[in-house]
């Protein structure tokens, strides 16, 4: 048998935020938990994990309640280059420092 998967802390954290936010969108379009969870293609009592901010909830089911709060676009954001500032740096820190443009080899020329 596995052994159950324990994240770190601060993943544990940032999930718990997400699922209180899903949890305080989804107030605020006063939506029942029913309709958002049939939407979603998912239990309520899956929902309600969500919610909780549970790890063993799959990504995509997170994807689906995000959906379903209309959200989901957010997600597809998250790794951009465009907010991936370390990443950004480490390409530009790769970039050559000098850029030489290579003669054309072989003795054919046009004209």
């Amino acid at each position: 048998m596995p052994t159950p998967h324990i994240p770190p802390a601060a993943v544990r954290r940032t999930l718990r935020k997400l699922g209180a936010d899903i949890h305080d969108a989804r107030r605020r379009r006063k939506l029942p938990m029913a309709v958002v969870a049939e939407r979603a293609f998912t239990s309520r009592s899956t929902l309600q994990r969500v919610e909780a901010g549970d790890a063993n909830v799959s990504i995509g089911i997170y994807a689906g309640v995000l959906q379903a709060l209309s959200l989901l676009e957010a997600l597809g954001q998250i790794a951009d280059i465009s907010n991936d500032s370390v990443g950004q740096a480490l390409a530009s820190a790769d970039l050559p420092k000098h850029v030489h443009l290579k003669r054309p080899t072989g003795s054919s020329r046009d004209g």
